[in-house]
């Protein structure tokens, strides 16, 4: 980059229910930079005209209500379910897609996985000192020149929209392998996870969050997701995975972290 000229951003985009927040330094000018975010969001939009429930019109809203197969439906939509069979297996079955009433229901993935593209699409077009923030789950460019932008906060496990809402922490993730951190919880949701290993596939009630950080924005998402469904017990498990560290709050407000966890938090 030309650190000569370099133009600040902050860009924020509503979409799926929830802001997309595009923020960095560019040496490209200003309006070819707005204009390559401008398509980086199209990205986010049409992942969400394929793939909402919320948009009866949508090719999943259409398999959902049995009128198509995932053959007849946009090629994407079988990469994505692909993607999330994958997953399922990966998580020992904790991530699962299929909706306690048997809809496919991908919203744990394609949030994440448009986010991802659309960074993608801006460093690919020369944009590289950058962060995005898709609803509290944060991707960090690989170039980021800012000291703070390393650093990111972990909201405590209430709604926002609370008086005692803040910070519970904050991790510092330079000179680390990681980029990426997600979270699943009930605070702003409610029991929007379920357990697909439990009768009926009911909500887990053992944690309240799970941050998980990881190399890439999906596996965090997928990690934390799947955490949060298999409860405290995940600690164990995640700590075999290789390439992810996570912060556990249990619901009596207990923490809990992989082994590797602690080294993240910020001096």
């Amino acid at each position: 980059m030309n650190e000569s000229v370099v133009f600040e951003f902050d860009h924020v985009e509503i979409c799926m229910g929830t802001t997309f927040r595009f923020a960095g330094r560019s040496s490209l000018s200003p309006l070819e930079t707005q204009t390559l975010i401008t398509q980086a969001c199209e990205i986010l939009h049409e992942a969400d005209r394929i793939f909402s429930l919320y948009k009866p019109e949508s090719p999943l809203s259409r398999l959902a209500r049995g009128e198509a197969s995932v053959r007849e439906l946009p090629p994407v939509v079988d990469e994505i379910w692909n993607e999330c069979d994958a997953w399922q297996k990966a998580t020992d079955g904790w991530f699962n897609a299929m909706t306690p009433q048997n809809t496919f229901d991908p919203s744990g993935v394609v949030k994440t996985w448009a986010a991802k593209r659309a960074a993608e699409y801006l460093v690919q077009a020369g944009i590289v000192d950058f962060t995005v923030n898709a609803g509290g789950d944060v991707w960090l460019s690989q170039d980021l020149t800012s000291e703070t932008d390393w650093r990111i906060a972990i909201s405590k496990p209430i709604s926002i929209a609370s008086p005692d809402a803040g910070v519970l922490t904050v991790i510092d993730l330079k000179n680390t392998d990681y980029r990426a951190m997600a979270t699943s919880g009930s605070a702003e949701r409610g029991n929007h996870i379920w357990d697909p290993k439990s009768p009926g596939k009911t909500a887990p009630t053992e944690l309240v969050q799970v941050s998980v950080v990881a190399n890439d924005l999906v596996t965090a998402d997928v990690w934390a997701t799947a955490a949060f469904a298999e409860g405290i017990r995940a600690v164990e498990h995640l700590n075999k995975i290789q390439g992810i560290e996570a912060l556990f709050v249990s619901a009596s407000g207990e923490l809990a972290a992989t082994d590797g966890f602690a080294a993240l938090f910020a001096k």
